[in-house]
Formats: C-alpha cells, sequence, structure tokens
C-alpha cells in the first residue's frame, strides 16, 4: 500500500516542479519575445539640402515677326518666285501679277504728260513777251501736275504687281498659286513672312499662380522683377528639351477677364532654325529652395489629403507626423513644417505601420533612399 502511495507521489511532484520551472523560463523569455516582433525597417536622418525644382506651363511659339503678304492691287498671279519654307530678304520680289492693262493706261497718262509739258514749254516765252498772261501759264503747269501724278498712280501700281517681302524672314505657306485671282480686300493672305531668328513663347498663370510668383520675385517694380528672373527653359513637344535657355521679357499687366489668367512672353535665341511658327511645348520656370529640410516621397503617406511620415524618439517608437509642403523636386518633398533637420524617420515600409509601433532600426543613407537629385517636371 505504501509503495502504490508513493508511485503517484513522485510523478505528481515531479510534473508540479517541470510545470513551474516552464512557467519561469516563458516569464524570462517574454521580453525576448517583444523584441523579436518589432519589425526591422529602414531609418534615415533628415538633412537639409538647397535644390531646384521646375514648374511648367503650356506654351505657343511664335517668330518675332510675322508679316502677312497681300496684294496691294487686283490682278492674276502670273509667277510665285518662291518656295515654302524659303528664305528671303527684305523688298525681294515673291509673287508677280499681270499688269498689261496698268501698262496700257501708262502708256496713255505718259502721252498726257508729254503733251502737258509741251503747253508749258510754248506758252513760257509768250509770257516773258508779255503777249500772255501769267495765269494761262499757270493754269498750263497746273495742267501737267495733274498729269503727272496721274501716271505715277499708275506706275505705282504697275510696280505693286511685284509682290515684295516686307522683312527679312522664311517663307510660310504659299496659299495662291499662278492664274489664281487676288486683290486687296482678299480674307486670305498670299502668304506669311517669319523672322524665327528669335522666337517669343507665350505662356500664362492663373491669377493665384501669377500673384506668388510674382511677390516672390526680387525686386521692387515689375520691371525690376522682370529683370532678374532666372532664365527658362523649354521643353519641346518630343519631351526633349531645347538647347537655348530663354528669358522672360513681359508680364500683361492685365488679367484676362474670360480665362482669370495672366500672359507671360518669354524670348529665345533660334540659330538652327528648329522653332517656327505654331510649335508647341512647355516653359520651364525654375525655383530654387535654398538651405530646407527634404524627404523623400517614397517615406511618406497620404491620409484624407494631409501628407504624414513615421517620425521615430529615443526608444525607436515610430509615431505618425504631419508634415506641411513647401513644393515639389523630383521625388522630394520640401517640407515647410512639421519636421525638422536630423529628425529620424521611417525610411520604407511606413505602409506596414499603424499608430504607435516600436521598431528595430536600420540606419541608412539618406541618399540611398532619396537617390540622385533629377530635374523634374509637374
Amino acid at each position: 500500500m505504501k509503495n502504490q502511495i508513493l508511485t503517484y507521489i513522485v510523478p505528481l511532484m515531479a510534473a508540479v516542479m517541470l510545470t513551474a520551472s516552464s512557467c519561469g523560463d516563458s516569464k524570462a523569455e517574454q521580453p525576448q519575445a517583444a523584441a523579436a516582433q518589432a519589425p526591422s525597417l529602414p531609418v534615415i536622418s533628415l538633412p537639409s539640402k538647397t535644390v531646384t525644382g521646375y514648374i511648367s506651363y503650356p506654351t505657343k511659339i511664335e517668330g518675332i515677326v510675322n508679316a502677312e503678304v497681300y496684294a496691294k492691287i487686283s490682278g492674276y498671279i502670273t509667277d510665285v518666285l518662291v518656295d515654302e519654307g524659303q528664305k528671303v530678304r527684305k523688298g525681294q520680289t515673291l509673287f508677280k501679277l499681270e499688269t498689261q492693262s496698268l501698262n496700257q493706261d501708262a502708256a496713255a497718262a505718259k502721252a498726257n504728260v508729254n503733251a502737258a509739258q509741251v503747253e508749258v514749254d510754248k506758252l513760257k516765252p509768250l509770257v516773258a513777251k508779255n503777249i500772255i498772261s501769267e495765269v494761262q501759264l499757270e493754269t498750263a503747269k497746273a495742267k501737267l501736275q495733274q498729269a503727272q501724278s496721274s501716271y505715277n498712280g499708275i506706275a505705282a501700281n504697275i510696280n505693286y504687281g511685284n509682290i515684295k517681302s516686307p522683312v527679312d524672314g522664311y517663307v510660310g505657306a504659299i496659299n495662291l498659286r499662278a492664274g489664281s485671282l487676288v486683290s486687296p480686300s482678299s480674307q486670305e493672305p498670299l502668304t506669311i513672312v517669319s523672322d524665327i531668328s528669335e522666337v517669343y513663347a507665350y505662356f500664362s498663370m492663373n491669377e493665384k499662380e501669377y500673384l506668388d510668383f510674382i511677390q516672390d520675385a526680387e525686386g521692387a517694380t515689375i520691371e525690376e522683377k522682370i529683370k532678374k528672373m532666372p532664365e527658362v527653359s523649354l521643353l519641346l513637344a518630343n519631351d526633349k528639351e531645347y538647347g537655348q535657355t530663354g528669358k522672360i521679357e513681359t508680364i500683361n499687366s492685365q488679367v484676362n477677364a474670360q480665362t482669370g489668367s495672366v500672359s507671360f512672353r518669354a524670348v529665345f535665341d533660334n540659330p538652327a532654325r528648329i522653332l517656327t511658327n505654331g510649335n508647341s511645348g512647355k516653359i520651364q520656370i525654375p525655383k530654387t529652395y535654398t538651405d530646407v529640410v527634404v524627404v523623400p516621397k517614397e517615406s511618406t503617406f497620404d491620409q484624407q489629403g494631409s501628407i504624414y511620415v513615421y517620425k521615430l524618439d529615443e526608444g525607436n517608437t515610430a509615431t505618425a507626423a504631419k508634415i506641411n509642403i513647401a513644393g515639389e523636386v523630383d521625388n522630394l518633398y520640401v517640407v515647410a513644417s512639421g519636421i525638422e533637420k536630423g529628425d529620424r524617420i521611417v525610411a520604407q515600409g511606413v505602409s506596414t505601420l499603424r499608430g504607435q509601433t516600436k521598431i528595430q532600426p536600420q540606419e541608412k543613407p539618406f541618399d540611398s533612399i532619396a537617390k540622385p537629385l533629377n530635374k523634374v517636371f509637374r
């Protein structure tokens, strides 16, 4: 009987001791288990940098001079002496009109001039001898002047039959060819000669953008501000940057009542004649942020229209912090407020965090997350 009691008691005591030992080990391992559950995430310290971003606006290109060519007299085109895209000089003949009837009128007018001149020449000695009055001579001179004026008018019209370029430039589309009847009242020009040695780029800002832009510009007056504005670049329709930089020349002094916008004009040199009338593109205006805190966009998240980061405290607990954005450059946000230089934030994996979360930080260089700063257009 005694042996049976011992048989039951010994295993029971062993089980109790094993359970107690197990509980002790479990309590000792709890902190280690909690630490093992903390996520391991990359962390960066925020620097301050000087960065340049670009704001873009759609633009339309025009030559600095666009001279529409019209006929000054009515007539049929007999010759087209230039081709589209050809370079021409001021005064060079572009078109010729049929002037046969005018030539006949000119011959008749010239005969009238000669007859009037003969009359004047005949009366001069008679006046000198007091045979006739001075009045008769003056009347003859008036008729001569009238005949000469009539002839000059016809001769000028004949000359207008040679339609010439009003400026140095390049010939645009030729809208009418030989055999077409033209007149001064024609609505469509024969062609347009454009001086595209330089081109104008026209673009607009809405009223808010204009006020922000002009108030941030250096200078006390509009003239001073325009003079000190940075050079602008041009992104062409093929998304390639034009090789020449431009300069903002003028700003319209009035807000367009229909669009609520203010128009700008920049000028670009065009030595290779790459740009021409009607080209489109985007004006790129640089904006430099000096010694500002920047944060990679990858390290942020959006919540109800606001931008947040996960900021670490000394105990490596990550807490969501709202930041205010001053601008964007490449893959960076320029921070106006909310975080400061030297603050540590979670660099990657912010979408996995909720509320306050203790993490195991993996310190990373800022540039390994931000990548090199390249130009970006928005």
